[in-house]
């Protein structure tokens, strides 16, 4: 079965197309690009080195200008995975590093403590794939089909459970908590290697949500319990908002 994964590394995808904002990783937050505040916050998590997947030189001149790490990728892959895969093979062709976590490039104003937190399901040696849910305390966002839910199995007082299915409709029936998925994954590094290999799945393609590819190929994914939902930019309302939490 393997063991717990020791030596993880932070990856970072990010390429400029944008059909609500184009040039995201390069919108400016309190005087930094956005792709930087996001190196920042995986950088204070301190689990690992930081890398950033770039799909366009312009982003790795920023990011190396701030110091980072930035690995340019190819600018045609399908999905942020296969960037991420990319840019480790490229960073560590000997397989030192057994974990690999994927973090979005919009999320500036994620706390660290939760990239710390997807991380720790990978300590139970059945799991390929760890990612994070929160609670959903917001009615409306039970029918919102934006707000990706989760079913993981939970008995009361646990924080990890096993994701047993992600849709976009409110899901499971009867009373009880339900989660909104938060798009935040750390792999062991062979399960990413298979991941990447395997085609687009039809329950996949129908609810247009890569990680059910995964659970429909007989991939184990645990998710993590955080407190709250990480305000992602998609839109340049979310982006002034994000400004805004920044220098208040």
């Amino acid at each position: 079965m393997g063991s717990a994964p020791k030596k993880p590394v932070i990856v970072i995808p990010a390429r400029m197309a944008s059909s609500r904002l184009p040039g995201k990783p390069l919108a400016d937050i309190a005087g930094l690009p956005m792709i930087v505040q996001v190196m920042r916050r995986a950088e204070e998590a301190d689990i690992g080195p930081v890398l950033v997947a770039c799909a366009e030189e312009e982003i790795a001149e920023t990011v190396r200008a701030a110091g980072g790490t930035a690995l340019l990728t190819r600018a045609d892959h399908p999905s942020g995975s296969d960037r991420v895969f990319e840019a480790v093979e490229a960073f560590d062709p000997d397989g030192a590093y057994d974990a690999i976590v994927n973090l979005q490039g919009d999320l500036p104003a994620l706390d660290p403590s939760a990239i710390e937190a997807v991380f720790q399901p990978l300590q139970n040696v059945a799991v390929d794939i760890a990612t994070l849910v929160a609670e959903i305390t917001d009615e409306e966002e039970l029918d919102d089909e934006n707000a990706v839910k989760a079913v993981v199995s939970l008995a009361e007082g646990e924080s990890v459970g096993r994701a047993l299915w992600f849709s976009r409709l409110k899901s499971p029936w009867g009373n009880g908590p339900h989660y909104h998925h938060i798009g935040l994954y750390a792999y062991r590094r062979e399960a990413l290697a298979r991941f990447v290999a395997l085609p687009p799945a039809p329950l996949e393609q129908r609810e247009r949500l890569e990680q059910l590819r995964a659970l429909e190929n007989g991939m184990r994914i645990d998710a993590a319990v955080v407190d709250t939902v990480p305000l992602g930019v998609d839109t340049p309302e979310d982006l002034a908002r994000i400004c805004r939490m920044f220098v208040s």
